[in-house]
């Protein structure tokens, strides 16, 4: 009876913990990457005047500050789905996708906010002789960072949690075309069409608003492991 009221209590807290941690993951990224945005646009004369007053960067290393925050939600909200969704042997192909993919995006994430604080830092000097050729590269390499690969892995998480979910029956059809959806313009279209990297964050909190919803109005409901939906 303890071990059955163990297992219970875990599934209760897994879908839970998902949830919490994805709304804070989020929120996090999704003002880091708008102020990211801002400050290293696609065209470098642009970022001109926001980057020559101080108090625009002081506010991009704000957010870059909150990224190890976002960070450290992200691998909780990782390693509750992953709890909550992936069940037994015939999931390890995906399972093993899903942690690596997770673990990539966030160590690519983590660079990227590096790369850029140099940035900012170079920002305060770029009008010298010279610092502009260094801010053009700069630029390139965080531009490249961010849509070639950090958000190609989250495309790659995104496509295997949304995959894996639907096969256990823990995904409602809405949220599983959501994921498709946002897997496939995370791979494809993220390097052509600014701002779409939002649309990451954007899926993390519709998943997890689901899972909360999920959790307060049926608290004692979670799919059994193997259990396909039917309808």
């Amino acid at each position: 009876m303890r071990a059955v009221n163990g297992r219970a209590a875990r599934a209760l807290r897994s879908p839970r913990a998902a949830g919490a941690a994805g709304v804070v993951f989020a929120l996090l990224l999704s003002a880091a990457l708008v102020l990211a945005r801002i400050a290293i646009p696609g065209h470098p004369s642009a970022s001109a005047g926001w980057l020559g007053d101080p108090g625009h960067r002081e506010a991009v290393r704000t957010a870059l500050g909150l990224v190890p925050f976002a960070g450290v939600s992200f691998l909780w909200f990782m390693g509750a789905v992953r709890d909550h969704i992936v069940h037994g042997q015939e999931d390890r192909f995906f399972d093993a996708l899903l942690l690596g993919s997770g673990l990539l995006f966030m160590a690519v994430v983590f660079v990227l906010s590096a790369w850029v604080n140099g940035l900012i830092a170079v920002a305060g000097t770029f009008n010298l002789t010279g610092q502009w050729a260094s801010w053009e590269l700069g630029r390139h390499v965080t531009l490249t960072l961010l849509a070639s690969y950090a958000m190609r892995m989250a495309a790659v998480f995104t496509l295997c949690a949304t995959t894996v979910g639907h096969r256990v029956g823990v995904f409602p059809r809405w949220l599983t075309w959501l994921g498709y959806l946002a897997g496939l313009v995370l791979l494809f279209l993220v390097s052509t069409i600014a701002w779409s990297e939002l649309v990451f964050p954007a899926w993390v909190l519709a998943l997890s608003g689901h899972v909360l919803w999920s959790t307060f109005r049926f608290p004692g409901a979670r799919t059994a492991p193997g259990n396909r939906r039917t309808t």
